[in-house]
């Protein structure tokens, strides 16, 4: 019996799925023990390497998640809000650390997520790479030293198959930018603009959401004031860095008590 973490991956043929599986195939400090997908998929009941095209990984594709979760530390999960509810609570019931990198949750969602988390570890995070969450920091930071007469603009472009937005990843950067200036972020928000909306209101922190072949992710602040402009970036060329993520903190998790944590609290980020 190995000592490694066993995970399942929840949504095993999406473009994260295949990427979560074949990073955890490679890596020497997890097992892959399985895969999910909905029922009637076509990949039911096969080997979820061959499914891939590549070779057989000695894991078959089910559409039992309670199967899958029982017999695992961890569960990786970039599905939907409504999957990823009741997979939340089987990790909960099971106690296992549950990866969540699935955006678009309404307020209910949140809650039912909340009181998972008093059973077992969820970390979830609109993204899992280090350098968005270095620029979650610098975004709170940079918001908190420059005043109203700054305009704070996020810009995020994904490929055409993203169903929500804005991203996970911008209202993460809306936050910490609401958050630098002290703010809610429900309250300054400023979406969808469309026809004769009027000037821009003071303090807004505005969203824009590009959406078109096969982009990966790029976020940009902009603190725009008059004569000047600071403006920070990120672009993700590889889905692969958002998997090595989604790995570690499945493995950071291990031996935590129960609670919600994000990213930043896997990378030593949060600021106490």
């Amino acid at each position: 019996m190995t000592d490694t973490p066993g995970i399942v991956v929840t949504g095993a043929s999406g473009r994260m799925g295949r990427m979560l599986i074949q990073t955890i195939s490679d890596s020497n400090r997890a097992r892959l023990t399985g895969a999910v997908e909905r029922k009637g998929h076509a990949w039911i009941g096969l080997d979820v390497g061959s499914a891939m095209g590549g070779a057989p990984l000695g894991v078959m594709v089910t559409d039992d998640p309670l199967e899958a979760i029982a017999s695992a530390q961890a569960v990786i999960d970039f599905t939907a809000p409504a999957a990823t509810v009741e997979f939340a609570t089987l990790t909960a019931q099971a106690r296992v650390v549950h990866v969540i990198g699935t955006t678009g949750f309404a307020e209910g969602d949140l809650a039912r997520l909340k009181a998972a988390a008093r059973h077992a570890v969820i970390v979830r995070a609109g993204n899992m790479s280090l350098g968005v969450n270095l620029l979650t920091q610098l975004t709170k930071q940079v918001a908190a030293a420059l005043d109203e007469d700054f305009d704070i603009e996020i810009v995020e472009a994904h490929h055409n198959q993203k169903v929500d937005a804005p991203s996970g990843t911008a209202l993460m950067l809306g936050q910490a930018a609401a958050d630098g200036r002290g703010v809610s972020l429900d309250a300054v928000s400023d979406r969808g603009r469309d026809g004769m909306t009027g000037k821009r209101t003071r303090g807004h922190i505005g969203f824009s959401a590009i959406r078109g072949g096969d982009i990966v992710g790029e976020h940009d602040v902009i603190f725009a004031a008059p004569g000047e402009r600071i403006t920070l970036r990120h672009i993700a060329t590889d889905r692969a860095v958002f998997a090595r993520g989604a790995l570690k903190a499945a493995l950071w998790g291990q031996g935590r008590g129960p609670g919600e944590y994000d990213m930043l609290d896997v990378l030593g980020l949060t600021q106490g």
